[in-house]
């Protein structure tokens, strides 16, 4: 059975970009450094590449508006998957007519979800996005976290993790320890 996952890396003091939506720190690129040093995708081996690999096995993406608008909706497909994202607005042009692989949902985040898995078959949802996380804990419809803790402490900006409606209990699935950060799987508990 498939499962929604969200792949967020994140400050160690809880920031998912700086104020002006930057992944943090002085290239605007610290929070992915893991993985794409300075902007650039490297060649990876080892626990990060194969964290790389399981993120490009999954079937769809659920991905914020905001994430989804900044990353000009990934120029239409996320590496040949196709993309949802729960808005309350329509899409912009680029969305609606130049990118067939994206679906704006209108109807709620569970039925965007829904959607979403119901594309990915029996591979994952990759979902992306601070709202749209915490938005899909408070439907239920959110079943782990993918978090990449990065040792730096950003001091301001987005935080992951803000304003949730009540404590939301999680399991720790795995936790694999890199030089450039800490990956920590968990579960929500239901």
């Amino acid at each position: 059975m498939s499962a929604s996952v969200l792949y967020m890396s994140v400050s160690l003091d809880g920031f998912i970009a700086d104020p002006d939506d930057y992944l943090g720190g002085d290239d605007g690129h610290r929070l992915h450094n893991w993985f794409a040093p300075g902007g650039q995708f490297a060649e990876l081996t080892g626990p990060a590449a194969e964290l790389i690999d399981e993120a490009k096995a999954c079937g769809a993406v659920l991905a914020g508006r905001r994430t989804a608008e900044l990353m000009d909706h990934w120029g239409g497909d996320h590496n040949g998957l196709p993309i949802f994202v729960p808005s309350h607005r329509p899409p912009g042009p680029a969305a609606r007519w130049g990118y067939p692989l994206v679906t704006y949902v209108t109807s709620g985040i569970a039925d965007a979800m829904k959607q979403a898995k119901a594309a990915a078959g029996e591979r994952n949802v990759f979902v992306i996005g601070g709202y749209t996380a915490r938005r899909a804990l408070e439907a239920g419809v959110l079943d782990e976290l993918q978090i990449h803790q990065v040792p730096v402490l950003l001091g301001r900006g987005r935080r992951l993790f803000e304003d949730l409606p009540s404590q939301i209990e999680l399991d720790v699935l795995r936790v694999i320890d890199t030089p450039e950060a800490t990956h920590i799987r968990y579960r929500v508990r239901r």
